[in-house]
């Protein structure tokens, strides 16, 4: 499935902000993104394996409801970082 990242993200990737990644639920398509692009998923999900405060994701424009959201391979993943700064 097409998955979405946000620009503080992309230097996993090689600058490609939108990727492939596999998984009938969220929380394996993160980890497949992982698999790809080492560290990744740590940038999205703390050590209690919980979606960081500063991440939003998205499953076809819906909030997803958590790491169990089942997935179907035509879905679009969405991640969103918000900015802080002053």
């Amino acid at each position: 499935m097409k998955v979405v990242l946000p620009s503080p993200l992309v230097s996993y990737t090689a600058g490609r902000r939108e990727v492939q990644a596999a998984g009938a639920t969220l929380a394996e398509v993160l980890a497949d993104l992982d698999r790809q692009f080492p560290g990744i998923r740590f940038r999205m999900i703390d050590e209690q394996d919980a979606i960081r405060q500063h991440i939003r994701i998205f499953v076809n424009r819906e909030p997803a409801p958590g790491l169990a959201a089942a997935l179907a391979s035509t879905d679009e993943v969405l991640i969103i970082a918000a900015l802080s700064g002053g």
